[in-house]
């Protein structure tokens, strides 16, 4: 089982893992480190780049309520809004990425953070679609990327099994080109929390998919475990040295131990094990499930009216009804009149979700 992607890109087990470079926004708003990061990053051993594609609103409400304000980790203490404005990637960004890859006879795909997000980033053909782990129980947005039936990389962090099977299932309505990667959702992720026997876990329930890691710790030894074990990929955030600071930096790796991982992922390649490990959420992770997404009035809705795609609309946090309740609320009624920007909760519904 394989997926190819051209001649020089093929996902198998029969191969050494490719190596994803994850430039997410270790740019810090500097266009130039932006291209910079892509460049250096196939010159230490990336076979692919990968890139964000999404702008705030296409995440979050810009609102100072404490519920957008993150509550624990590397991150606390700053709203959701602020974050991801100073962390995405523009959209004017977007061109000349995609021409550096085309020039270098690379590839470089991205994380479409909203059907507004993948429309804009369709215009550039990626030949690969990544979904990220809190978008994982998003399913209208994970049907739309399913259509263009490109190969979707999907991570698992914070999730359970029924999770990952009802997000490959809407997948599989398209296509069956789906490689699913290992994940814990914990920035940076400890060495301790890293689970990576977990990936033999996937690979006995998801037969038909591919496996891989994307690894959060600051360093390259859960990847090399992961290598161990037999993976397609490994996906790591990367910065242009250990003295770059950004908002990822603390679970970014440096071009040099991007090289050193490349080059000993393949040194590792054939040491492959056979262990199993049951695969739930950790406490870390469930604490974080509230960066998820729900259900929010996309517009004001008057009393008695249905939910349709056009009045409602999926964003973080996780609160009322979740998005994967989507296709389930279309058509019920509302029992009150709700405001534009409110969270969709079951009390507001005629008839009650189950």
């Amino acid at each position: 089982m394989n997926i190819k992607i051209n001649n020089s890109i093929n996902f198998s087990y029969n191969k050494p893992p490719l190596i994803i470079a994850e430039i997410s926004s270790n740019h810090n708003g500097s266009k130039k480190k932006f291209i910079d990061l892509i460049n250096c990053a196939y010159d230490n051993g990336a076979d692919l780049v990968k890139i964000q594609t999404y702008e705030p609103q296409d995440i979050t409400f810009s609102k100072n309520n404490s519920i957008f304000f993150i509550k624990k980790g590397i991150w606390h203490g700053k709203q959701l809004w602020n974050l991801y404005q100073k962390a995405h990637t523009p959209f004017s960004w977007h061109e000349e990425a995609f021409k550096i890859a085309k020039k270098r006879r690379k590839i470089i795909f991205s994380t479409p953070f909203s059907i507004r997000a993948l429309k804009f980033l369709k215009k550039f053909n990626p030949p690969i679609y990544k979904i990220s782990s809190f978008e994982i129980t998003d399913l209208n947005l994970i049907n739309e990327i399913s259509k263009i039936k490109k190969p979707i990389i999907l991570s698992t962090g914070a999730s359970n099994l029924n999770d990952i099977k009802n997000a490959v299932n809407i997948i599989k309505k398209h296509h069956n080109k789906i490689i699913l990667l290992h994940c814990v959702s914990t920035y940076p992720t400890p060495i301790e929390g890293a689970n990576i026997r977990k990936i033999n876990y996937l690979k006995k329930n998801f037969s038909n998919s591919l496996i891989g890691l994307s690894d959060h710790s600051s360093g390259i030894s859960s990847s090399l475990s992961a290598t161990a074990l037999g993976v397609v990929a490994i996906e790591k955030h990367v910065k242009l040295n250990e003295n770059s600071k950004s908002e990822d930096s603390k679970f970014s790796i440096s071009m040099k131990s991007l090289k050193e991982l490349s080059k000993l992922s393949k040194e590792v390649f054939f040491s492959l094990g056979t262990k199993d490990y049951k695969k739930k959420v950790s406490k870390e992770d469930k604490e974080t499930q509230i960066y998820r997404r729900s259900i929010y009035a996309a517009r004001d809705i008057k009393k008695g009216e249905r939910f349709t795609k056009n009045n409602i609309k999926t964003l973080r946090p996780a609160l009322g009804i979740l998005a994967n309740n989507y296709f389930k609320l279309l058509g019920k009624k509302s029992n009150k009149n709700i405001l534009a920007e409110n969270v969709i909760k079951n009390s507001m519904l005629k008839t009650k979700l189950k």
